[in-house]
C-alpha cells in the first residue's frame, strides 16, 4: 500500500484499487464456463472470484450444456477483450482443454496444480484454463486460480513460444 496525493494505493494479484472514497478501477474480468460436471465447483469458484471483487461473466448458467458449448462461449468472450481470462470447469478438464486449443489465438492450460497455473501464465501467456472437477477440489481450484490470476507474462524468451502456438491455431 502507498498513498500519493492523498489517495491510497493497494495492489492485489493484479487489481489495482484506487481508493477514491469508494469507486474501483481497472479491476479484472475473469469469463467462466462448465459442463454438467462442472457446475458445482464453478458455483464455488464463482462466489470466490466475487469475494475477491473480480467481475465475473458467467457463460453457462444454466447446467445443460456440454463441455464444447460452454469452452466455445468463454473463449470467444476472451478473444474479444485482451485483459480478459478465461476459466472452464468440467469432468476432467481435457475436453475443454482439447476444444480451447482448436481456437485460433487461444492459449489454454489444462491444471490441477498451483504451480502449472502460475507458469501457464508466466512462460506461456495462456488467457484460459480448463479444471477438472472429478480431480480438483474447492480448495485447490481456489489456489490453482489465485495463481492464474497473479502470474504476469514474463515475455522475452517466451514470446518466440507464443508466436508458434499462436501461428498453429
Amino acid at each position: 500500500m502507498f498513498s500519493r496525493r492523498g489517495f491510497e494505493f493497494k495492489e492485489r494479484d493484479r487489481i489495482l484499487i484506487v481508493d477514491t472514497r469508494g469507486k474501483e478501477e481497472n479491476k479484472m474480468r475473469v469469463i467462466l464456463g462448465s459442463d454438467l460436471d462442472g457446475i458445482k465447483l464453478k458455483a464455488e469458484m464463482k462466489q470466490y472470484l466475487l469475494q475477491e471483487k473480480v467481475e465475473v461473466i458467467d457463460k453457462s448458467e444454466s447446467a445443460s450444456e456440454d463441455f464444447i458449448e460452454a469452452t466455445l462461449a468463454v473463449a470467444h468472450e476472451v478473444l474479444k477483450d485482451t485483459e480478459s481470462l478465461g476459466i472452464v470447469f468440467d469432468g476432467y478438464g481435457a475436453g475443454s482443454f482439447m476444444t480451447a486449443a482448436k481456437i485460433k489465438g487461444m492459449i489454454v492450460a489444462e491444471l490441477s496444480d498451483e504451480r502449472s497455473a502460475y507458469m501457464a501464465r508466466e512462460h506461456n501467456n495462456a488467457r484460459m484454463i480448463t479444471v477438472g472437477a472429478k480431480i480438483v477440489g474447492t480448495e485447490l481450484a481456489k489456489n490453482i486460480i489465485k495463481e492464474f490470476l497473479t502470474g504476469h507474462y514474463a515475455g522475452g524468451r517466451h514470446q518466440i513460444r507464443v508466436d508458434m502456438l499462436n501461428k498453429m491455431a
